[in-house]
Order: structure tokens, then sequence, then C-alpha cells
């Protein structure tokens, strides 16, 4: 028998955007390509809202 969640169970949807920062495990905080703090960079906050970190977890915030 077949628990019925796995009737409408379906494998997460791998996004294929690309961020303009990366995570620093020294610094651990996203940084930008040049090495500057992303949360720092008003542009790209302005851009992108936020800078999700993905150390760990989704739900954590480097602003």
């Amino acid at each position: 028998m077949q628990p019925f969640a796995l009737n409408y169970a379906r494998p997460a949807v791998e996004c294929k955007a690309t961020t303009p920062y990366v995570y620093d495990s020294g610094l651990q905080l996203n940084v930008t390509t040049d090495g500057r703090i992303a949360a720092s960079d008003h542009a790209l906050l302005r851009e992108l809202g936020t800078t999700t970190s993905t150390a760990g977890s989704k739900t954590h915030f480097d602003d």
C-alpha cells in the first residue's frame, strides 16, 4: 500500500537563477564577486530586496 501523500509529492524544482553574491564561510556573510559584503551594497539590496544566505538554512538573512 502506498501512502496517500506519495501520489502528489513532486521533487523540488531547482532554481536556475544566479546570484551576484556568494557565501564566504570565513566571514560567515554573503559577499559580492569583488569581495564586498553583500548586505552593505545598497544597489544590490534595492535590486534583490535581500541577500538570503544558503548556509544551513534559507531563512536567515545577512541584512
